[in-house]
């Protein structure tokens, strides 16, 4: 399960680690003003955005001021350091990658299998999207109630995005739909489970990368909203054959019933309880629910 060390002082570090994605370690901090750092360089790679404020940002023999909305880089070795400006208060948030999955995601992209891991000739950017998309995806990560497979998926998608407008590779994609379909099939038959992205990608012979990326622009949804999507039509049957709202959340894959219910009113505009209201016929009207009224929608 996840782990997050909850400072009390707003200048100390909060870590996440979870055992499940053992490759990836984020790290924030709410007032850096106290946290200074000497010049150094990780073996792993790095990248997080300036929430709130300035920051001397030291990136080889270079140092740019850097201030809220800025994505900075570090390629593993790269000598850098982050420090206040003049006691300024400035916030921020940090994504640590093992170098290794990171290449093997190149790979996938379409860089040379033969060589290494690519190294980014951009120090730092202001790309919104990948600032936006970079705080989407720390709120996933630390999420205690996002499954893993959508954690999964965002990392996927958001370092696809990285490599695709910061490092990119002139490699085309390759039609497969028929693989797509394959693994959206594998989400259906297998949508109350724990869906590990790693087995819909081998039931499906695709990539990560591909399917990540693909899926959404095939079918419309990221391969968890498909799963989500699922779930609750699963749910729907059962609520219609008369389950417990609480049995129906556990059997069809939800860690809770407050999760369920929420995941069912953004599909349905209703409460799995007025939902299965509607459906039971009264005294007053045994035709319940009108035809004039589809539920189907």
């Amino acid at each position: 399960m996840s782990l997050e060390t909850r400072a009390h002082p707003l200048h100390s570090p909060r870590f996440w680690r979870d055992e499940r994605l053992p490759f990836i370690e984020a790290r924030a901090i709410a007032d850096g003003r106290k946290v200074t750092y000497t010049r150094h360089a990780h073996e792993h790679f790095s990248i997080g955005a300036v929430t709130t404020g300035r920051s001397y940002y030291h990136y080889g023999a270079d140092t740019f001021e850097i201030s809220a909305g800025t994505v900075v880089l570090m390629n593993p070795g790269d000598v850098h350091a982050c420090n206040p400006i003049r006691n300024e208060p400035w916030s921020y948030q940090m994504l640590y990658i093992d170098t290794s999955w990171l290449t093997d995601l190149q790979h996938q992209l379409g860089f040379s299998s033969d060589q290494g891991f690519r190294p980014f000739t951009t120090p730092h950017t202001r790309d919104p999207v990948l600032y936006n998309g970079l705080l989407a995806l720390y709120r996933t990560l630390v999420d205690a109630q996002a499954e893993h497979l959508q954690k999964q998926s965002a990392l996927v998608s958001y370092f696809s995005d990285v490599q695709q407008r910061l490092n990119p590779c002139d490699a085309p994609l390759r039609e497969v739909n028929h693989k797509l379909e394959r693994a959206a099939e594998y989400i259906r038959t297998h949508c109350t489970q724990a869906l590990k992205l790693e087995d819909i990608c081998l039931a499906a012979e695709l990539s990560p990368s591909y399917l990540i990326r693909a899926f959404k622009l095939y079918y419309g949804l990221t391969p968890h909203a498909f799963l989500v999507n699922q779930r609750i039509q699963f749910a729907r049957a059962q609520l219609r054959q008369g389950g417990l709202i609480a049995d129906v959340a556990l059997a069809a894959g939800f860690s809770d019933q407050a999760h369920f219910q929420r995941a069912f009113k953004q599909h349905f505009a209703a409460t799995p309880g007025q939902y299965r209201d509607r459906l039971k016929p009264s005294a007053n009207n045994p035709h319940w629910p009108p035809a004039t009224q589809p539920l189907s929608g």
